[in-house]
């Protein structure tokens, strides 16, 4: 068995995070604040950024293609956006093509005034949604999802901003965390299971809203709290207050954002990323220990894990694999000779290190096996004796709908062959990954609890926590063992 050669782009044997969002309100220097946030969580969302200020009564907004830093760092762009309040996204588009009118935040001009919307997440009723308002007479700007809560908050009978906002989220299913920007608050909202993260720091006087606790740090804000599942937290001079309108239910965080998504140096849901997938780590190593020489890390997002194997097993952890930083999403547009070789734009093995060496490769995830393949050829030619392999997650099976671009489930090499088929793929000596229960042991739970799981790991279990209507009607499919969820998430409470 091969695994065909297909003309990918360089990063797309990686599953990728689909947003960013970040806000403040009572700063000086709000969109400077804010372009400094986006820096922090750019990994979240690299094809866009955009900002929107509020100066008085006046919005003001900037959005491009690109790195924040393409645009956001000349001050020609910061000075034409003033205003103490900001709200600001980087994007990684997983609906809608990457073109401007897709870039958020998306801002309307409503009777109450206007508003900007950052969202972080994916709505899984937007189509069905989408065509209730076209036949209704709604035009689209957009073919963001992001775009059906603006027209439900037009649409909205209740009197102010809040109130339109709760009555549109009470008609969408899916994931969502949102930092909305109006004339008299920032606005930040988690869905009521809370897959997608959000928090909520202080900064002097100011208030801030992040996807991650990174954002914070950069500008040397305080972390306060999580912005809990299901609630609505209004900040305004006065400072913040909360609302909690949806019925309380047991939260389904993403585990993905431990693996994978969130910057190491954050610290999500009042544990430490860094620390968590060390622990990934340590749990792999016993439960799939090897003989080596050498752990090696698929940099960068294997490293973590990768000390926590050395520390754990006793294997000398090393630099086997060295990236080159300077290739990127924006690389010049390859020809084919150059796409052919693949990994090795990125990632160079030194051969002095590896040459006659047992190997161990640690890496967060197998999405289509491409990657693993050229690195397994990469150590193989660098002369490594013995190439195995050991994956610090659970085989990703079943594709994600809450906001994560991933393939499409006949493309996940876990879904179409078993654990030794896939070695033979990829060309190991042996492979093996986490298992469900080390991932939650790794978190400091004692193990998954299959009747309520405490986190969403759908790409691991095929167990989706909301519905999948979009899904079902574009023929994809229902989860193979979904949790019951006949309901919208956003039920009022009674």
């Amino acid at each position: 068995m091969s695994l065909p050669e297909r003309a990918l782009p360089f990063d797309d044997d990686k599953l990728h995070e689909e947003c960013g969002c970040f806000g403040v309100w009572g700063h000086a220097d709000a969109a400077a604040v804010t372009a400094l946030g986006l820096h922090a969580l750019q990994h979240r969302g690299q094809e866009a950024a955009g900002i929107v200020s509020l100066d008085g009564g006046r919005f003001l907004s900037h959005r491009a293609i690109g790195l924040v830093d393409d645009d956001f760092s000349k001050r020609s762009v910061i000075e034409a956006l003033p205003g103490q309040a900001a709200v600001g996204h980087v994007r990684y588009s997983t609906t809608g093509a990457s073109e401007l009118r897709n870039v958020q935040p998306l801002f309307a001009d409503y009777a109450f005034g206007g508003l900007a919307i950052a969202h972080n997440g994916n709505l899984t009723n937007a189509m069905a949604l989408k065509k209730r308002l076209v036949n209704d007479g709604s035009l689209f700007q957009s073919t963001s999802d992001t775009e059906v809560l603006v027209h439900l908050i037009a649409r909205s009978h209740r009197q102010d901003v809040v109130e339109r906002l709760t009555d549109a989220l009470f008609q969408i299913e899916g994931a969502w965390s949102l930092v909305a920007l109006s004339a008299d608050a920032l606005i930040g909202v988690r869905d009521p299971l809370g897959i997608r993260p959000l928090v909520l720091g202080k900064l002097g006087s100011a208030w801030v809203l992040a996807s991650e606790t990174v954002a914070l740090d950069i500008m040397g804000a305080e972390l306060v709290r999580d912005i809990d599942p299901g609630e609505i937290v209004i900040i305004d001079d006065r400072g913040p207050r909360s609302l909690h309108p949806f019925r309380e239910q047991p939260q389904r965080f993403c585990v993905f954002e431990y693996v994978y998504f969130a910057r190491p140096d954050s610290v999500l849901q009042n544990r430490g990323v860094y620390q968590v997938r060390k622990r990934i780590g340590e749990e792999l190593a016993k439960e799939s220990p090897v003989e080596a020489d050498l752990v090696v890390p698929v940099p960068d997002s294997g490293v973590p894990s990768a000390l926590g194997f050395a520390q754990a097993s006793g294997i000398p952890f090393e630099l086997g694999i060295i990236r080159n930083h300077y290739v990127g999403r924006t690389f010049i547009e390859p020809t084919d000779h150059i796409r052919h070789l693949g990994v090795k734009l990125k990632h160079n093995a030194n051969r002095s290190l590896i040459e006659g060496k047992r190997v161990v490769l640690v890496d967060d995830s197998i999405v289509r096996g491409t990657t693993s393949t050229k690195i397994v050829e990469m150590m193989r030619a660098a002369g490594a004796s013995e190439v195995h392999m050991r994956i610090a997650s659970p085989p990703t099976t079943h594709s994600c709908f809450y906001g994560v671009d991933t393939p499409e489930r006949g493309k996940l090499l876990a879904a179409r062959y078993d654990v030794a088929e896939m070695a033979k793929l990829i060309g190991v000596d042996s492979l093996a990954f986490l298992s469900i229960d080390g991932l939650y042991r790794a978190t400091g739970e004692a193990g998954r609890d299959r009747t309520t799981p405490q986190f969403c790991d759908a790409c691991f279990t095929g167990d989706y926590p909301t519905p999948l209507r979009d899904a079902v009607n574009r023929g994809e499919g229902q989860a193979e063992h979904a949790t019951p969820a006949t309901q919208p998430v956003a039920e009022p409470v009674a």
